[in-house]
């Protein structure tokens, strides 16, 4: 066997289909098993059956292989991605958005920062720490591809807790530019761009063409498509605010600042067109869409792939080939890469993968309005890793008081309170905290 890559999450047909569909586009992985796992046997099988077939399509000396004991998949493995969802959208999700509801707390998805995405954040650590012991034990040499959220937190608990080399991978970077640009109808071919912060709150630090600063005019296409209701008007008002544009979406956005979501402030919502509970829509959008896939997924024999964006498979082949690729990675703040945010933080920051592995690039400042509103996530970040390693709830509440749209919204009883409730009403989906 050439080589190995487990797929922890496989359960996850689609987003399976496009890391591991990318995979077997690359020559350099020709001979590699691709070993699944999920705790789900009926999905793990359904992902087995569909990426079968694409095998038989378009690679056929890769083997697939599914595998319910977890250290039998991972076993030898050169590369392990991660794509998991501990407690699931059922019953985890849904009690992450309703309990907060009673306390007047509105959120849009949950998943990164926030009392939402604490708590996610609290119940994948533990188990990311079980993948990590196991890892450390039956494949020490591999590289963790982490697509999980929330990215900062889980990334940066297996980077300072364990001996994995991780790296964190999101899809926000490299579509930032190109919708931006579209949205604006300005062509973007050609363009020069720099791109550096924190998960889901990286900024457009520079944008250029033939060595000419584009920032001018997007800013002021900008201020014209904001006199109009449009997909990514909170996204437009922080550049608007703060001098640049930040990577992930408006929805995303709304709920990491004090200033969007208010109860005091309702015609916010409208004017700024911010989607209240648009994860759990996705999520039952998503369940039964899945339900008019799953046949043509996973019996379709003459099923087909394009390679997708996602950077997994690019990476994988640039430590295979030595060939380098560049992209936007997630890694630990060492040396200060961002030398005005935490050296414990994660930070967003062009990465190059080669056969020597992973090499961050050295950023030096950033504007120290936007290293500001990094440093409000991070603080959350920060306390969130230290209640999931020491277990005490003290700094469970600490986190959520210093998340700074639950701050905004609740007093420090009410935030003490909220927490109880989620921890009571996750259950077993939580190690005890004293």
């Amino acid at each position: 066997m050439a080589g190995k890559i487990t797929f922890i999450g496989a359960g996850s047909t689609v987003f399976a289909k496009n890391v591991l569909g990318d995979c077997m586009m690359v020559s350099a992985l020709d001979g590699f098993e691709f070993a699944l796992y999920d705790i789900d046997e009926k999905r793990l099988n359904e992902s087995g059956a569909m990426l079968t077939n694409l095998r038989n399509r378009y690679n056929q000396s890769i083997q697939i292989k599914t595998y319910l004991d977890r250290k039998e998949a991972l076993k030898g493995a050169k590369y392990v991605i991660n794509a998991i969802q501990v407690g699931g959208y059922k019953p985890s999700t849904v009690i992450d958005f309703e309990i907060p509801k009673k306390y007047g707390l509105r959120q849009t998805i949950a998943d990164t920062v926030g009392i939402g995405g604490i708590f996610r954040a609290l119940r994948t650590i533990p188990v990311m720490f079980d993948f990590a012991r196991d890892i450390e034990e039956v494949c020490p040499d591999a590289w963790f591809l982490n697509y999980t959220n929330p990215m900062a937190a889980l990334t940066g608990a297996m980077l300072r807790h364990t001996n994995v080399k991780t790296v964190g991978l999101c899809h926000s970077v490299q579509t930032c530019t190109k919708e931006l640009f579209e949205s604006l109808n300005m062509d973007h071919e050609g363009i020069q761009e720099k791109i550096a912060g924190i998960n889901h709150m990286a900024w457009l630090l520079e944008v250029k063409k033939d060595g000419v600063d584009l920032y001018p005019e997007i800013k002021r296409r900008a201020k014209q498509k904001q006199l109009s209701k449009h997909h990514d008007m909170v996204r437009f008002e922080l550049m608007d605010k703060f001098g640049c544009y930040v990577t992930e979406s408006s929805e995303h956005n709304a709920e990491y600042h004090p200033y969007f979501i208010k109860r005091h402030y309702p015609e916010l919502i409208d004017t700024l067109n911010i989607p209240l509970d648009e994860y759990p829509r996705r999520c039952e959008n998503q369940i039964r869409g899945w339900e008019g896939m799953r046949e043509s997924l996973t019996k379709n024999v003459e099923l087909t792939h394009v390679r997708s964006h996602e950077y997994g498979s690019r990476i994988i082949e640039a430590m295979e080939t030595n060939i380098p690729f560049k992209f936007g990675g997630n890694v630990l703040n060492k040396g200060g890469l961002i030398s005005n945010l935490p050296l414990k933080a994660v930070v967003e920051v062009p990465c190059v993968a080669d056969r020597s592995g992973i090499t961050p690039c050295y950023i030096g400042e950033l504007p120290e309005q936007l290293a500001a509103l990094n440093r409000t996530n991070i603080n959350t970040q920060l306390l969130t890793i230290e209640a999931a390693v020491t277990r005490k709830k003290e700094h469970i509440y600490q986190a959520a008081m210093l998340d700074p749209h639950t701050a905004a919204e609740l007093s420090l009883d009410d935030i003490v309170s909220l927490c109880d409730d989620l921890i009571e009403a996750h259950g077993e989906w939580l190690p005890a905290f004293e």
